[in-house]
């Protein structure tokens, strides 16, 4: 095909030869419709309505796409693009068309009493929903909050907390928590400990409770990060003592809990039941195992297998990532890094190279996320870098509608979205390998509304790094930090002209 497409009076303007891919079956165009003369005044809004048209793809409504051109995103005209590149009208450009991730629109902001260290989400599409089935109820979407104060919060969408962990059940800040499922919640913290708590609502669900049910020990420093697994009761957790701990919801499954790690430890006998009646109603347990799999290196990070929930990936300031078997409790394998890591995500196997392999993503203290494939050997470091955050990044998650792309939260204030389609080959400087640059910069809401223009606020306790976030298809976007708000952004205006 070798018709002009275009706008009505844009047909004076200089013709670029087009040749449109993708890599996406569903939305192949016919054969013979690939190539045609655009506009050379064209940009990716204009080129997406193009494919939408009746003569291309003649979709019932509009799907947003955005193009690559040698791996990179076109955000400038075809005329530009060719200019910048020295190359001449005459070439035939070809456009590798990719559905657009949709620019993450700001909602709400929730104010919080302090820093909040963690966030996860509960509705029909996270993945603590999807394990809880049929006992979710209609419309029960939540946001769950860790916050440096030592209290977990359970918010509705109208930015109401409905449910307050009782004050002292963590003696210290609590650092993470997560939702295994609409009824059931687990966090840890600085006291060393992890905790599962009953999460029940009012039949109104105008306000809700969470009651602790067990405290688990066995960690020697403070647990930074846990992941959990719903369907089989399971919790991962990685802690400053170099340790990765699996622990069981189950009461009956549980080992007993190490007597010198349990409160009181030292206590005379009759001070420790003291101790014991007035502030552990709880159950109290050990764990299933634990792992010293970091040496004197704090742990930072841990993650299940989403395949395989027999298998982890841990990360540590040592720089390694590390394969674990949880049958065994055995190292599998050791990926070596050049920097400390601080926060770890596994990617869904669409953007591996086959089967039901993951990629893993692993946030670096110097400032860049580092792609990473655990099959590899262990002389191989990444197989990509994603680059663009000014300070650590200290918090990952995956999208929940495509296999190419990832949110990170960092402490220069913003969460970047990044698309792992767009890839450039790296400097000299940035080591080389391929290169991936955000897509989209998601900035504190509280610092703009306060006018602040640099890294610290100066509203005491009021800076900007963020240190949670989580992405779900229900809820967008949902990141916390030191700002003290819950900010939440969801993608709209599919085919907005950016």
């Amino acid at each position: 095909m070798d018709t002009p497409m275009g706008q009505p009076g844009m047909a004076e303007a200089q013709q670029i030869r087009v040749n449109f891919t993708t890599s996406s079956p569903d939305i192949q165009l016919p054969e013979g419709k690939s190539q045609l003369l655009v506009p050379s005044d064209i940009k990716r809004y204009g080129l997406s309505r193009v494919l939408n048209s009746e003569s291309m793809l003649d979709t019932p409504s509009p799907i947003p796409f955005d193009f690559l051109i040698n791996g990179t995103f076109l955000r400038t005209t075809l005329d530009e693009y060719l200019k910048a590149n020295g190359l001449s009208f005459e070439t035939t450009v070809t456009l590798q068309y990719v559905r657009s991730l949709i620019p993450p629109v700001y909602q709400a902001s929730f104010e919080h009493d302090d820093w909040i260290s963690d966030i996860d989400v509960l509705s029909a599409t996270s993945r603590a929903g999807l394990w809880s089935g049929d006992k979710l109820a209609t419309g029960q979407d939540r946001i769950l909050s860790a916050s440096y104060d030592g209290l977990l919060r359970v918010w509705n969408s109208s930015g109401n907390v409905l449910a307050t962990s009782p004050a002292g059940s963590h003696s210290a800040s609590v650092k993470t928590a997560k939702f295994l499922s609409s009824s059931q919640v687990a966090s840890a913290g600085l006291d060393r400990t992890v905790r599962v708590w009953k999460y029940t609502e009012s039949e109104d669900r105008l306000s809700a409770a969470l009651k602790p049910t067990l405290e688990l020990y066995g960690h020697k420093a403070s647990v930074d990060a846990i992941d959990v697994h719903g369907p089989t009761g399971r919790i991962l957790s990685a802690s400053a003592d170099g340790c990765i701990g699996l622990w069981t919801t189950s009461k009956s499954n549980a080992p007993a809990a190490p007597p010198s790690l349990l409160p009181g430890a030292g206590a005379s006998a009759s001070k420790k039941r003291k101790i014991a009646s007035a502030t552990t109603p709880t159950s109290q347990r050990g764990a299933l195992s634990l792992m010293p799999v970091h040496g004197t290196s704090p742990a930072t990070a841990v993650c299940f297998d989403p395949h395989d929930s027999t298998v982890a990936y841990s990360a540590s300031q040592d720089h390694t990532v590390r394969t674990l078997d949880l049958t065994t409790a055995r190292v599998e394998h050791a990926i070596n890094t050049l920097h400390p890591l601080l926060a770890l995500t596994t990617l869904p196997s669409a953007a591996s190279s086959g089967g039901s392999s993951v990629l893993l993503a692993a946030g670096t203290a110097a400032r860049h996320i580092t792609l990473i494939d655990p099959r590899v050997s262990a002389a191989t470091t990444s197989v990509m870098t994603l680059r663009g955050h000014r300070n650590m990044v200290t918090c990952l998650a995956p999208s929940p509608d495509s296999a190419h792309a990832l949110v990170s939260g960092s402490a220069d204030g913003t969460c970047r979205i990044w698309d792992l389609r767009s890839v450039r080959a790296g400097t000299k400087a940035e080591g080389g390998g391929g290169v991936c640059e955000s897509v989209y910069v998601v900035e504190r809401e509280s610092q703009k509304a306060a006018g602040v223009r640099k890294e610290k606020s100066d509203v005491p306790g009021r800076g900007a790094k963020v240190f949670g976030v989580a992405w779900d298809r229900t809820w967008g976007i949902v990141s916390g930090g030191e700002d003290r708000m819950v900010q939440v952004n969801r993608g709209r205006d599919l085919l907005a002209a950016t």
